[in-house]
């Protein structure tokens, strides 16, 4: 038998592979690249007027409208009214505006593609109330979803014949600007937009190369407006950060610790949100104001037990984490295992009905648990701090090369030194994550990876 360029003779012609970089050398995906390069101005500029709006409206709502009340200062109980507004305000949103006020947080953290201009009014609404009320949820989705929409909808606005795929790849990349500049890396961004979408081979690469350029381009926006205006760039950043040890044999052995808690917790934490979001998609008004009410008293019985503000327990926890680092010594360990019951139990009742993402109060509560556990022996601050926080992230997310690189990157040299420790606790949480999620039924496929 004789075997010539298209196969053995009397069998079908073998199929010639085409070439996966054929559309980077046309002159389309030169022009999607100027597209993205000019998408990422304006998005980073819109994710920084959001978030500085976020951070002046929650000193207006705790501290100035309680003296513009008469009260001399914040009232202990103030957070159970104020959450209270916040469920009504939310209900209401998700309820009558398009879009239900955007991505649900209990089911994680998801790409489902570009909202349309339509669904913004309601993302960004639900998402102030959520978050400056202090429903303890991030602001990464609502980001996501606000870069994305407003990318893909720029393009449809222009050119109203413009290719879906064309339209998917500059609303990734809008998505893509806006998550790195709150991140502070574009890298942490690409790896977090890689394992969310699933993409691999040349695609991946084809697909990230326009994100890539508009969150580099975008965070010279990002960063310009923060020193312009005196607000500083509202990324996830640490400062003052104390050198770490080269890691133990002790460490290793509480990374697997670590890693089990988490493992655990995370569990735990999904499933009393998602068991509590069935209740609340059913009565979402109401449900959402009870839910306020459970994090404003969660809020209340934690200050009122540890003396510290109710405001270390609300909240994403994004700006929380530098001062937990630094003023560690400040909490007991007692007081630290109530912010952990605490801020946990508000975290799955604000995942369960608010809007917001989950990644920003998981890093903290990781952060906590890792601190605590720093008083017992053989662990270091940093070392606990650091596998905390990459274990109950990937626990949450199911990320795994986005929480090793988030908690290493966080804490910058130190970051590379512990680095050994934060792989074992992540890979560690990750599998008993995935071991303790039941399996889908067999009639009932698990849903492919939405394509960025």
């Amino acid at each position: 038998m004789s075997v010539g360029p298209a196969g053995p003779v009397g069998e079908a012609p073998t199929t010639v592979p085409q070439d996966p970089y054929a559309l980077v050398r046309t002159r389309g995906y030169l022009k999607l690249l100027l597209v993205a390069a000019a998408i990422g101005f304006p998005v980073c500029a819109v994710a920084f007027g959001f978030l500085a709006l976020v951070h002046e409206l929650e000193p207006l709502i705790y501290q100035d409208l309680p003296r513009a009340l008469g009260f001399a200062g914040t009232p202990l109980w103030w957070p159970v009214p104020m959450l209270l507004v916040a469920g009504l305000l939310v209900g209401l949103t998700v309820r009558y505006l398009p879009g239900g006020g955007g991505h649900e947080p209990a089911d994680g953290l998801a790409l489902h593609g570009a909202p349309p201009l339509s669904a913004l009014p309601g993302v960004v609404l639900a998402a102030l109330a959520s978050l400056s009320f202090g429903a303890v949820v991030g602001p990464e989705a609502p980001l996501i979803a606000l870069g994305g929409g407003l990318a893909a909808g720029a393009v449809r606005l222009v050119d109203r014949g413009a290719p879906a795929q064309t339209v998917a790849t500059v609303g990734a990349a809008g998505s893509f600007a806006a998550i790195s500049a709150l991140l502070g890396s574009p890298l942490l961004g690409a790896f977090l937009l890689m394992e969310v979408s699933g993409l691999g081979g040349p695609m991946l690469g084809i697909v990230l190369v326009p994100g890539l350029l508009a969150s580099g381009l975008g965070a010279l926006i990002f960063t310009g407006l923060g020193d312009w205006t005196g607000l500083g760039t509202y990324s996830l950043t640490l400062h003052d950060i104390p050198a770490a040890s080269a890691p133990t044999i002790a460490e290793f052995g509480w990374a697997l610790v670590i890693g089990l808690a988490a493992g655990f917790a995370a569990t735990g934490v999904g499933r009393l949100a998602r068991f509590l979001k069935g209740h609340v998609a059913r009565h979402r008004v109401p449900a959402t104001m009870v839910m306020g009410l459970v994090v404003g008293a969660l809020a209340v019985a934690f200050a009122a037990s540890t003396g510290k503000p109710a405001s270390e327990m609300l909240y994403s926890g994004q700006s929380a984490l530098g001062s937990l680092f630094r003023d560690s010594a400040g909490y007991t360990v007692g007081a630290l295992l109530l912010l952990l019951l605490c801020k946990g139990l508000a975290y799955c009742a604000s995942l369960s009905a608010f809007r917001g993402g989950p990644i920003f109060p998981a890093l903290f509560l990781g952060a906590a648990g890792g601190v605590a556990l720093s008083h017992l022996p053989g662990l270091s601050l940093t070392a606990g701090f650091a596998m905390g926080v990459g274990a109950m992230c990937v626990a949450m997310l199911r990320l795994p090369m986005t929480s090793v690189l988030l908690a290493t990157l966080l804490l910058g040299k130190s970051g590379l030194t512990v680095m050994p420790l934060v792989i074992v606790a992540v890979v560690v949480a990750y599998v008993v994550a995935l071991r303790l999620t039941p399996a889908p039924a067999p009639d009932a496929p698990a849903p492919a990876p939405h394509p960025a």
